[in-house]
């Protein structure tokens, strides 16, 4: 793709994986188009147009060949492949919605949020009504309502808790399984407003970002503070961890890609890409940091090889021909004869 040619229609504001195999990437644009890319080919293979409902895509997601989509309106539809206009699935969530996730382990359940509009689950399935409403908190000591604003939500792996973060730097801890629908846990970070966030591949801890580029560790089991990681220099938009590996990926308005390590807090990677960046993904194969090595290795290797092949070529085409004599033994001709001098004739007396 021609990045120079690239209008702000075509902006991404949502990503997510094709398949298990991590072979397709499912892109959602400002006008509405999804735009398939092919790992494996290097480049985009279909063009879809989603345009229904008002707003950006918030949410993108796909279950059993069907790509389900949530606009800013509310508007989540699943578009069943080869189904007509009709025969697609519609759910309305409420206005103003901010993000639409997936439950990677129940995949016919999504959950929705945003500003005024609550945590709820869906059972696509079961579309008429949410199978979770969350409730907001007590009101303050004010006795004022609390306001409403979710930002960002995660479903945790192993469990149905779900974690959100909102706009009044607020992290919060669902849990269906409970009888009430208040959150569970509430931990608060800085003054800002937090934008992301990512559980951890041990799902103890949650790793959120805000507008000022600060990003922290935040314990869900006991709410407190872990560690913050240094860097950033702009509002955080995306954040996500490994499956398995302690590493974090995050990107934002200063346009920088950065890697860090949760344990020690180390940067990773840090990789300048020109835009401001709205979403990323990262891989879930372990080796993929020896898989990127050995595959520029190998590919050093064979152009190494072949400059020597072609080192080698010009050389002997430079080089110019000599020819051996022939020696005389194998020569057909026979060699030339010395006549010797005669002698002069003696006189007789």
């Amino acid at each position: 793709m021609e990045v120079s040619s690239l209008s702000r229609a075509q902006e991404v504001c949502a990503m997510c994986w094709g398949d298990e195999q991590e072979s397709e990437i499912f892109l959602g644009c400002r006008d509405g188009t999804v735009k398939i890319f092919s790992t494996e080919k290097g480049k985009f293979t279909e063009f879809r147009d989603c345009s229904r409902g008002e707003g950006l895509f918030r949410g993108l997601a796909v279950h059993d060949s069907s790509l389900i989509t949530c606009v800013e309106s509310g508007l989540v539809k699943v578009w069943k492949e080869g189904a007509h206009e009709g025969g697609n699935t519609e759910i309305n969530a409420g206005p103003k919605i901010a993000k639409m996730r997936q439950n990677p382990e129940m995949r016919h359940c999504i959950g929705t949020g945003g500003k005024e509009n609550d945590l709820k689950v869906w059972d696509l399935q079961r579309p008429d009504q949410p199978i979770f409403k969350a409730k907001n908190v007590r009101n303050d000591w004010l006795d004022l309502r609390v306001p409403v604003w979710v930002q960002d939500l995660q479903f945790l792996p192993g469990s149905q808790k779900i974690v959100t973060c909102t706009g009044y730097r607020q992290v919060r801890l669902y849990d269906p399984c409970c009888p009430q629908r208040r959150p569970v846990l509430e931990a608060l970070f800085q003054e800002y407003p937090l934008t992301a966030l990512s559980v951890t591949s041990d799902a103890n801890c949650v790793v959120v970002g805000n507008t000022q580029g600060s990003m922290a560790i935040i314990d869900l089991r006991q709410g407190h503070l872990v560690k913050c990681l240094k860097g950033f220099a702009g509002s955080i938009r995306s954040v996500q961890c490994h499956a398995s590996l302690p590493l974090v990926a995050s990107c934002g308005l200063d346009r920088f890609l950065r890697v860090h390590n949760i344990e020690d807090k180390q940067l990773q990677h840090k990789v300048f890409l020109k835009s401001r960046l709205n979403c990323l993904l990262m891989t879930g194969r372990e080796r993929w940091e020896q898989e990127e090595e050995e595959h520029q290795e190998k590919i050093c290797s064979l152009s190494q090889e072949n400059m020597k092949e072609e080192e080698e070529d010009e050389i002997w085409t430079m080089m110019e021909t000599v020819q051996d004599k022939a020696s005389r033994k194998h020569s057909t001709e026979p060699p030339p004869q010395r006549c010797r001098p005669c002698k002069k004739p003696k006189k007789i007396p």
